[in-house]
């Protein structure tokens, strides 16, 4: 509810949509302020932002509870996080150059490997967010299937 305030308020104020970079320094700064009274510190929450910012393209930053706040090609959170992010660190070099396809089969392999187990397209969720103006959609379970396929095939080959 506060990132809705304070997006918002910067469009108010300026005109324009608030840039994802933006908003992570400000939530940072809002989550900094929480580190200095130890009985406020939330543990083990992590903020991750996925936009289009209008200059610098297609953004993905994490913040964290300290105050933290860092851009990346592809990350992970959650409790297999080392795992799923050396996976990610082994394609970082050709991310920017994917397709869509090839950007969601990744997360989708990513987290296959990291959990060790095969998915159905009704056991797993993919969204993504797409074009110029930063369309969110998520994906049916007919277009998750049919990239499940697609990774089956090329694991035969």
């Amino acid at each position: 509810q506060r990132m809705r305030y304070e997006a918002a308020d910067f469009e108010f104020k300026y005109g324009y949509s608030i840039p994802p970079a933006v908003l992570a320094k400000r939530m940072a700064d809002i989550a900094q302020v929480n580190t200095q009274s130890a009985s406020m510190r939330p543990l083990a929450v992590v903020l991750m932002i996925v936009g289009i910012d209008d200059v610098k393209g297609p953004q993905v930053l994490k913040v964290d509870p300290a105050g933290h706040y860092l851009p990346f090609k592809g990350t992970a959170s959650g409790s297999k996080e080392q795992e799923a992010t050396n996976f990610l660190e082994k394609r970082v070099d050709n991310i920017p150059e994917y397709s869509f396809d090839e950007t969601v089969r990744t997360a989708i392999v990513c987290l296959g490997s990291v959990l060790g187990s095969d998915f159905r397209g009704s056991e797993i969720e993919v969204a993504a967010v797409t074009g110029k103006d930063g369309k969110f959609r998520s994906l049916t379970e007919e277009e998750i299937e049919d990239h499940l396929n697609a990774i089956a095939d090329d694991a035969d080959s």
